[in-house]
């Protein structure tokens, strides 16, 4: 019977382990504060996102054709060159945002809202000075809820294309209100007023709460501090097993 011989570490086990530990710390680097871990495209998506796509959507299925009116029985010169503008303007950020949302894998409307279709009808059956009225102040309304939408999502999304998307948005959306305030026609007293967060809330901080969910209380320092450490016992370590090996 051949002797037992005792058994021996095989080839490479240390180093291997040593590699390993290696990879494992440098893996937690993901997990820290201000590393971004780019995620599948379609997954970056939150509620806020989503609402900003349905927005610049929903706008332009229904304001593009409102222009087209407004462009065709404007009763002033004014209001129908507006009215083309703006109807030229949305069909190029309805590209944009169609573009962006088959980028992203989302699913974005295709026809207007109930609402939507009702101003639309309302223009339909209305003529002279009370047609340029209508459409002044159905779509400075309008984009004054669109505007702090684009702001607010623009500050807080995760995703390149939504901050694209918002910059682009933001521009046309800014140029549109000052073209219909430019009439003369806006009725100030009665735009809706602006939703301010409550006294004491932070507005940037619970945006960003709403957008990422609960916060974590732990400081970004102490993180920082606890990895260091791990990175240099995992560094000594790794020097000692390869140095053994």
């Amino acid at each position: 019977m051949a002797p037992l011989r005792s058994a021996r570490r095989r080839p490479g086990t240390r180093t291997h382990r040593a590699a390993m530990l290696l990879i494992a710390v440098i893996a937690g680097v993901g997990v820290l504060p201000g590393v971004a871990v780019a995620a599948p495209v379609g997954q970056q998506l939150n509620a806020a996102d989503m609402t900003l796509l349905n927005g610049v959507r929903l706008a332009g299925l229904w304001e593009m054709p409102a222009g087209q009116m407004a462009a065709e029985k404007g009763q002033s010169a004014k209001v129908r060159e507006i009215g083309a503008a703006i109807a030229g303007e949305h069909q190029r950020l309805d590209e944009l945002v169609v573009e962006a949302a088959n980028k992203l894998g989302a699913t974005i409307p295709s026809e207007p809202t109930a609402e939507q279709k009702g101003w639309l009808n309302e223009m339909q059956k209305a003529s002279g000075a009370r047609f340029d009225q209508i459409f002044v102040t159905r779509l400075r309304v309008a984009h004054g809820k669109i505007f702090p939408v684009i702001g607010a999502v623009r500050a807080s999304t995760r995703d390149a294309t939504v901050r694209k998307l918002c910059e682009d948005a933001n521009g046309f959306v800014q140029h549109h209100m000052q073209m219909l305030e430019s009439t003369g026609l806006v009725r100030w007293p009665e735009l809706p007023p602006a939703a301010l967060p409550a006294p004491g809330n932070d507005g940037l901080l619970a945006a960003a709460s709403a957008n990422t969910g609960p916060a974590v209380g732990v400081s970004s320092t102490v993180v920082w501090l606890v990895f260091l450490a791990a990175l240099g016992t995992g560094g000594i370590a790794t020097y000692r097993m390869m140095r053994r090996s």
